[in-house]
């Protein structure tokens, strides 16, 4: 099986509410029977500081292209940005 990138946003009172939230609705849209490509195959993530002055969707892009450790397994952790407070943006490599 393969892997495909995925970048999504998602709101809640915390990083962690609005990740479920997000692989909730991932799993509404394209089912749970996994391969997916989307956030749907996460279970965790991990949080990664949004530099200053950089936008989260070019921002994740690198990392993925350049095979950032921390993001680069589609069986790991989902990556995460704080965008704004109760906003977030989870991205990485998800089996498909």
């Amino acid at each position: 099986m393969g892997a495909e990138q995925f970048f999504t946003k998602a709101e809640g009172k915390n990083a962690q509410e609005a990740f479920k939230l997000a692989v909730s609705q991932a799993q509404y849209d394209h089912g749970h029977s996994g391969y997916t490509g989307t956030i749907a195959e996460k279970n965790e993530f991990v949080m990664i500081p949004l530099p200053e002055g950089r936008e989260a969707e070019p921002y994740a892009d690198e990392l993925m292209n350049t095979l950032d450790e921390r993001i680069d397994s589609k069986w790991g952790p989902a990556g995460c940005f704080e965008v704004a407070p109760g906003q977030y943006a989870f991205f990485g490599w998800a089996s498909s």
